[in-house]
């Protein structure tokens, strides 16, 4: 038997109906369609209405368009990780009742949070149990309802962020394809700038907080942009020279949808051309850990068997790193 690695094998996505536009952006807070478009590539987001909706719904959408599309038995699922930065409630895990809803009943599962790098982070962990050869079918899920912790009068934060989810199935493979390598990275001394500070354990929310949106997003533009355009290029890089790549046998890069210009400045890092470049941000923004599987499910018909797909992220806490795998099947 040859070596166990975990790969992709399918791919599924849930972005809300409702389109928030720059263009209602205008009308909400003092900013323009220009001055957001030029400085983060955003011209809409998609934001998940209805009472009693949370992150688990769009995990839940998402997770059903790839069943459905795989084919695959709920039942054969073992493991169901939802990554996320806005679960549904404190204590009941996400996860959990997403599994449920869906049917995995012979799941075990659980939530993960590294805010922007949930997703990436989860790869790791979702392949790490495939390789074990404990396991053969691990559903990993990137979602977040950010908009039910954005300020929509801070013009800082609310031009950013979108909801949405994205899906991936990852299944054993002895072909050398699947996850390759990583470089996984965190420093907690970046939390302050880029959180949510109240309604954790340090800072309970009170309701006079409540009132004053605290617990609402929060970030420090200049730092947080700054460690990103370096951690994520230099995490990038790194994971290039590990494995002895360069610009030509990289297909795909698929980088975090935070802004445009971060996403550019990775890409130009490792002289990519541009139409190797995964790039969604116009249509849903910064939707936090489902970025990742989003970009997956919009090009999943140009991706091809054998292509080498580099993932980067970067996100509060602050964590960041990168991610080689090699894509395993041709989409019909």
């Amino acid at each position: 038997m040859g070596k166990i690695s975990a790969a992709i094998t399918a791919v599924g996505a849930y972005v809300p109906d409702y389109v928030l536009t720059n263009q209602i952006l205008e009308t909400m807070v003092d900013t323009n369609d220009e001055w957001i478009t030029s400085r983060t590539g955003i011209k809409e987001r998609r934001i998940l209405k209805g009472e009693g909706k949370g992150t688990s719904y769009l995990a839940i959408q998402a997770a059903q368009d790839l069943i459905n599309k795989k084919g695959i038995d709920p039942k054969d699922i073992e493991l169901v990780i939802v990554a996320t930065a806005t679960p549904d409630m404190k204590a009941a895990s996400t996860a959990s009742f997403t599994a449920s809803q869906i049917g995995a009943v012979n799941a075990f599962s659980f939530d993960m949070d590294a805010a922007c790098s949930s997703f990436l982070y989860g790869m790791s962990v979702a392949s790490t149990y495939i390789e074990s050869g404990r396991y053969k079918n691990v559903l990993l899920i990137g979602a977040d309802k950010m908009s039910s912790i954005i300020n929509y009068k801070d013009r800082a934060t609310c031009i950013i962020f979108g909801d949405g989810a994205g899906a991936v199935l990852f299944e054993p493979t002895e072909e050398n394809l699947g996850l390759q390598d990583e470089y996984l990275r965190s420093d907690g001394s970046g939390r302050e700038f880029l959180q949510a500070t109240y309604g954790g354990s340090s800072h309970p929310l009170t309701a006079e907080l409540l009132e004053q949106g605290g617990h609402c997003a929060f970030q420090e533009g200049r730092t947080v942009f700054k460690n990103a355009v370096f951690n994520m290029a230099d995490a990038t890089v790194k994971v290039l020279e590990r494995n002895n790549l360069d610009k030509d046998s990289v297909d795909w890069l698929a980088a975090h949808q935070a802004n445009k210009r971060i996403i550019d400045a990775t890409a130009q890092r490792i002289n990519l051309d541009e139409d190797k470049v995964m790039m969604n941000i116009h249509k849903y923004g910064n939707t936090t850990s489902a970025t990742l599987p989003l970009l997956l499910s919009d090009y999943e018909s140009q991706l091809k068997k054998g292509d080498n797909i580099i993932f980067a992220a970067f996100g509060g806490g602050f964590n960041w790193g990168a991610t080689y795998l090699k894509w395993a099947y041709n989409s019909k």
